[in-house]
């Protein structure tokens, strides 16, 4: 399975949503990068995405997006295979 990294913070409920989505898909581990707790993580994840919210889905070296496009990419059937594509 690849690796997926989340950018997230304490309360939000779309990070929450992301967790239980690639959850239910067989991820067992989120490495979560939390933007609340270090404001250069914040900075880091602006450089990468050009996005200013979270969740920030990556997975292996694919920036997925946030909640919605992490859904999108379930509904289209292709987030599965990126998962297995190790």
């Amino acid at each position: 399975m690849a690796k997926v990294v989340m950018y997230c913070t304490a309360v939000c409920p779309y990070c929450v949503a992301a967790e239980r989505l690639l959850k239910s898909r067989g991820v067992t581990e989120i490495e979560k990068i939390r933007i609340d707790l270090d404001p250069a993580k914040q900075d880091e994840m602006i450089a990468r995405t050009g996005r200013r919210t979270v969740p920030q889905v990556f997975i292996g070296d694919t920036h997925v997006g946030g909640f919605d496009d992490t859904s999108a990419l379930d509904a289209a059937g292709k987030l599965v295979p990126l998962l297995n594509h190790a």
